[in-house]
């Protein structure tokens, strides 16, 4: 029998159950595909940190470090359209 490796099973024992945890839910939503905000289909992958592009139509805009929105830009944009 084989046991099935998780994301974080690359530590092992190291680092703790709820870090490797963390690590396995932020590297999933990181390598996820989202919508672009632009042209609308799903090809918006990382550029790098906190900067997102889509492969479809070349377009490139900034966001969260692991999704390319985040709750603190949310508020932003808030902000700015009640201003």
């Amino acid at each position: 029998m084989s046991k099935s490796a998780s994301v974080g099973g690359r530590f092992g024992a190291r680092y703790g159950r709820t870090v490797r945890k963390r690590l396995g839910q932020i590297e999933s939503e990181l390598r996820k595909k989202y919508n672009c905000p632009s042209c609308g289909s799903l090809t918006v992958k990382r550029f790098s940190v906190g900067v997102w592009k889509c492969s479809k139509c070349g377009f490139t805009f900034s966001g969260g470090a692991y999704s390319p929105s985040s709750s603190l830009g949310e508020v932003a944009k808030r902000n700015v359209r009640q201003g």
